[in-house]
């Protein structure tokens, strides 16, 4: 089955840039209670995702960086220690279950690398419980 179909389109994605700050990541990953949102950069292609722990990890490893200040650390500046690998809108719904074992969702871009939208990890695991009750 084509992802088309599991796509949650990008209008509907929260997203931030590698220019916004670590506070308005923060702040907007705590208003829509999101562990993880995708970074799109100014050409509209997907360059990564930033995590919780993430965030936590740069306040706790950065000496002096409190709430107040996170607004002067870009998230360009904030390294990253998951690395969500995006698919292309042709593959298959099959070929995303190895990857949302480690991943909330996966980026999906288009043939010229622009991000799209994503599959959420929900949404495969219906699809398989699906799959394996309806064919019982």
């Amino acid at each position: 089955m084509n992802i088309a179909f599991f796509l949650t389109p990008k209008k509907e994605v929260i997203c931030e840039t590698p220019k916004s700050t670590m506070r308005q990541a923060l702040e907007r990953m705590e208003h829509h209670r999101y562990t993880a949102i995708p970074l799109i950069d100014e050409k509209g292609r997907y360059v990564g995702t930033v995590t919780e722990g993430d965030l936590l990890w740069k306040l706790k490893n950065t000496p002096d960086l409190n709430f107040k200040n996170t607004e002067k650390i870009l998230l360009e500046d904030i390294p990253r220690h998951m690395q969500n690998k995006p698919v292309h809108i042709n593959a298959h719904i099959e070929d995303l279950i190895s990857l949302s074992i480690n991943q909330n969702f996966i980026p999906v871009i288009d043939d010229n690398e622009v991000f799209i939208g994503i599959i959420k990890r929900s949404d495969i695991i219906n699809y398989c419980y699906n799959l394996i009750y309806h064919e019982i």
